[in-house]
């Protein structure tokens, strides 16, 4: 079976028990670490994800957020799941959370879906063939200049205690920035530079599951995602550039 076929299956019934619990409300809601939550829904949704992935590719690897991980034989092969991108503002009634899942090949993101249940939205890719949502193709925005751009951005989990809170490019943005975002989901915010509605993106203190699915689709909708150097270690790094090329080369020069 295709494996982005499976990614989907498995995006999507995540997606219909997030729905579910936003809807019942009530849940549990734990605190992972000082600015971190996390609820009953990222378990249960991981759970879910998991038990889908492994049924068809029982060897594949597992890296999940919330400790679920599947020990695959094929160790080159791995998925990377986020069972609930956004997890606070699902927390706290804010509409706009989603899944995250990609397939890694011998480093390299092969196939990536990000699944935003409230809005019905579903964002896709494979390796070489273009990325879609729902289905009709996307393509990032034309914009050339930040003067003109709409972009988004966030803020690592340990901003009370390192100095390296971001706070000093969001500086450099909201000076040159037609405007800043700050939505909370990492995926969903890859996910908007790839279908123009956002025209770049940049975050640190990530990990590999907030950003795997979410870069590669906005890669196969032409934008250049790379780290704060321009290179691609931005999974190892843990920090992203998403932008159109001209876009993402002033990026580039402001953060070098």
């Amino acid at each position: 079976m295709n494996p982005l076929d499976v990614a989907l299956e498995a995006a999507y019934a995540a997606g219909e028990l997030l729905r579910e619990g936003w809807r019942r409300g009530g849940f549990a809601v734990e605190q992972k670490s000082a600015q971190e939550l996390v609820t009953e829904y990222d378990r249960r949704c991981e759970a879910l994800i998991v038990d889908i992935l492994q049924k068809t590719f029982p060897a594949y690897a597992i890296l999940g957020e919330e400790g679920v991980a599947g020990k695959g034989t094929q160790a080159q092969v791995r998925w990377i799941i986020d069972p609930l991108d956004g997890t606070t503002n699902f927390a706290r009634g804010y509409p706009l959370f989603g899944v995250s899942i990609a397939l890694e090949r011998s480093g390299e993101v092969v196939v990536g879906v990000v699944y935003n249940p409230l809005a019905d939205e579903c964002f896709a890719a494979e390796k070489g063939a273009g990325a879609a949502l729902n289905q009709k193709p996307i393509r990032v925005a034309s914009t050339s200049s930040l003067a003109a751009a709409v972009v988004a951005s966030g803020f690592p989990y340990d901003a009370w205690t390192s100095a390296n809170d971001n706070t000093d490019l969001w500086r450099i943005m909201v000076k040159r920035a037609l405007t800043v975002r700050c939505d909370g989901a990492a995926a969903l915010d890859l996910c908007a530079v790839a279908c123009g509605r956002f025209d770049a993106y940049w975050e640190h203190g990530l990990a590999a599951w907030d950003i795997a699915a979410g870069a590669l689709i906005a890669q196969e909708a032409g934008a250049l995602v790379t780290d704060y150097r321009g290179g691609d270690a931005f999974l190892r790094r843990g920090e992203v550039i998403a932008a159109p090329a001209a876009l993402h080369a002033e990026i580039v020069a402001l953060f070098g």
